[in-house]
């Protein structure tokens, strides 16, 4: 007849959870356990099940409980802290998950007892928690401190090397969002050659089918990333489908997809997340499933151009936005109910929910903020290049322009059998003295300065100007100062600043009005317009 363990360990590794709860709890009746320990196991369970919230519960409570006396199992006190700070981590709270891990590699200073896999785990959630505060330095420190605790627990026990492949895969994830990809591709061969060796040792082919799925589906994401599509698209050719069936293997390959703009693939495997815990788990709803789950959807619909399920999955959006707070108080009430038959504190649970909602209103304001500043970039980039094209038209047509301006100069200037009036005389001189540029880019000329260098007075200037340009002398000047500008804009690469100074207009503000004035735009613009013209 098989003992209660013996059947314990049948329903685990079937992943049945209802007789695995069941045996779990004949074995705490008995005393075949103490408490802290059968919360351990129920967490585990739960969380095998992707059932998150029970899940961190019972790593919460088992934690709790051995913290009193961690002589009572070392290894169980450590791991339930451990999850529970991953569980805490993934739902946002930064500052628990590095409260719990802080408290935790203290005890692990000198500590023959600490085990020292579980330090290696605790490091590099700590390295992935600095990675997102930008505290390079410091996660680069941990992560070199996570990879050697776990090569000193993988020489006393050989499966430990599986640890250690997975420790190489989040230290290569690290450096990449460290902006480091030459680094987190070494990390990932690391990895690659770790479950290798792992694999000669004949353990569970289902898991190392599973990892070389995630290090095919990285690979070709890095090297997307790095500039080599076509390898990038035959390593992800080559993964079987067979290796891509949880959650983690779902969005990385829709992250590739993303990145290589195969948005209609990346629709198939956001789609395959609705049968996960993505989709149905009462830690990963509401908020952050419009974060973590339909905005990408939306996303890969939107540039797919499968503008229905685009816009199906907005109205999700908003449905879900709507109905967060009731659909999340109806969920937890049905968990909590396993969780209260279970006989634990009602103040805990009161804890729970209330860390929850606070947790979900937090990330419907973030989700919020990013939709906005989306859409404010969207908006701004949109506007830049219709003005862009707007600055570009108007700049070829002030060449058009200018160019029939100087044309009827030129022709003012040309020998005519007519003899010309005098006022034409006056125009035709002043137009053959303002081709030295020295006389309006000095700040001083005016009406003035004009009527004496042509030996004339100002009246006569006046009506000259008058009746041949249609302009009075200040404006006359003005506007070969501004050309000359505008010359200098687009045949120099000389500061706005220093060109303002040089065309002969003292004040900065009434040059910027002049020059709008003159070309409707301003002079940064017209710069950039000439540029791309």
């Amino acid at each position: 007849m098989k003992t209660a363990w013996q059947q314990y360990d049948e329903a685990s590794r079937a992943n049945n959870l209802d007789q695995t709860l069941a045996i779990i709890d004949t074995l705490e009746s008995l005393k075949g356990i103490i408490t802290p320990r059968a919360n351990y196991l129920r967490a585990i369970a739960y969380d095998r099940a992707w059932l998150m919230q029970l899940a961190e519960h019972y790593f919460k409570s088992a934690y709790e409980g051995f913290s009193t006396d961690p002589s009572q199992s070392w290894y169980d006190y450590t791991d339930a802290g451990y999850r529970w700070a991953c569980l805490r981590a993934s739902r946002g709270d930064t500052e628990g998950a590095l409260d719990i891990t802080s408290k935790l590699l203290m005890q692990a200073d000198g500590n023959k007892a600490f085990p020292i896999g579980v330090k290696s785990a605790l490091l590099m959630l700590l390295a992935e928690k600095q990675v997102e505060l930008h505290q390079y330095d410091e996660a680069r420190r941990n992560c070199q401190l996570a990879y050697q605790a776990q090569l000193q627990a993988t020489s006393k026990n050989a499966s430990e090397r599986v640890n250690l492949a997975i420790a190489c895969m989040s230290i290569s994830v690290n450096y990449f969002n460290m902006g480091d990809i030459d680094q987190a591709q070494q990390w990932l061969l690391q990895c690659e050659q770790e479950l290798n060796r792992y694999e000669q040792g004949g353990p569970d082919s289902m898991f190392i089918e599973e990892w070389k799925g995630h290090i095919a589906l990285k690979r070709a994401f890095y090297l997307y990333k790095t500039g080599h599509p076509t390898e990038a698209a035959a390593t992800f050719a080559a993964v079987p489908r067979s290796r891509i069936f949880n959650p983690s293997g779902y969005l990385e390959a829709a992250d590739y997809l993303m990145a290589a703009g195969r948005y209609n693939e990346a629709v198939h495997w956001y789609e395959q997340l609705d049968s996960t815990y993505m989709a149905t788990d009462g830690a990963q709803m509401n908020f952050d499933n419009i974060v973590k789950r339909l905005a990408p959807r939306y996303t890969a619909y939107r540039k797919a151009g499968r503008q229905a399920e685009a816009l199906a999955t907005a109205d999700s959006i908003r449905a879900t936005l709507d109905s967060a707070l009731i659909w999340q108080k109806r969920n937890n009430a049905a968990e909590l109910s396993v969780i209260y038959q279970t006989n634990e504190r009602d103040l805990r649970i009161t804890d729970l929910r209330f860390t929850v909602l606070l947790h979900r209103i937090m990330a419907v304001a973030l989700a919020v903020i990013l939709l906005l500043i989306g859409y404010l970039f969207w908006r701004t980039r949109k506007y830049n290049k219709v003005l862009a094209a707007k600055n570009r038209k108007l700049y070829e047509q002030i060449q058009q322009h200018e160019q029939a301006e100087q044309q009827a100069e030129a022709s003012v200037s040309a020998p005519n059998s007519e003899p010309l009036s005098a006022n034409m005389q006056i125009y035709n001189r002043l137009c053959e003295l303002m081709k030295q540029s020295d006389v309006y880019t000095t700040p001083d000329t005016n009406h003035e300065t004009l009527a004496r260098l042509l030996g004339t007075n100002t009246t006569y200037l006046y009506t000259a100007l008058r009746e041949c340009a249609g302009l009075t002398p200040a404006d006359f000047i003005n506007r070969y100062r501004i050309r000359h500008a505008a010359k200098l804009l687009t045949q120099t690469d000389t500061p706005v600043g220093l060109i303002i100074e040089q065309s002969g207009i003292t004040n900065r503000s009434t040059f910027n009005r002049l020059f709008r004035e003159q070309y409707s735009m301003s002079p940064s613009e017209f710069r950039k317009a000439a540029i791309q013209a």
